[in-house]
């Protein structure tokens, strides 16, 4: 990794710090440049805008989502089970997330919607294929395993938040999520 490409990673590792804490709002290119240890018209220059910074920061950590956690229709709660550990040990990303929502930032939405239109034909297709239950629609499925693989992070309001001590002990929660989903989805 050339000179270029390291300071380029230093500003997406404090964007990332900056933008979880604060949002777009919120967040300040002098704080991520201090912590990046580069000028800050740097961030200017690699970036052109802090939206654009934002929007690049949360691209980087989906993609890794995508490349880190194959989707497995079939398998949905060990799917679930993924999500959970990802999401976990990437609370900001989560953070990130939230925040993008709330400011409305849609990041490469075509691609996102490729995806999960794409995911969605995998459930039908396990469905039809009695791999799992077609009970509930494809789209219910897959917001549920996502919502509760997600549901003890940080910032969900009905997670930790609550009950602080839910999160101490991630195996009880890795088995009931994936009970949950194994009920919604077990043939009957």
């Amino acid at each position: 990794m050339g000179k270029a490409e390291a300071t380029r990673e230093k500003i997406l590792n404090a964007a990332l710090d900056e933008f979880a804490a604060f949002g777009i709002a919120g967040a300040r290119v002098g704080r991520i440049s201090k912590k990046a240890a580069c000028n800050k018209n740097l961030i200017y220059v690699y970036f052109e805008n802090k939206e654009t910074l934002f929007a690049t920061v949360l691209q980087k950590y989906i993609d890794r989502a995508f490349e880190e956690i194959p989707f497995t229709p079939r398998d949905l709660p060990g799917y679930a089970v993924k999500v959970f550990d990802f999401a976990m040990t990437n609370p900001k990303l989560i953070r990130l997330m939230r925040w993008a929502h709330l400011e409305e930032v849609s990041v490469n939405l075509s691609e996102r919607m490729a995806i999960y239109r794409e995911k969605l034909q995998q459930i039908t297709d396990a469905q039809n294929s009695g791999h799992i239950s077609a009970v509930f629609p494809p789209s219910v499925l897959l917001a549920t395993v996502m919502t509760l693989a997600t549901a003890w992070t940080p910032t969900n309001p009905f997670g930790p938040v609550l009950d602080s001590e839910v999160t101490e002990n991630l195996d009880v929660l890795r088995t009931s999520i994936s009970r949950e989903i194994t009920l919604m989805v077990q043939k009957t």
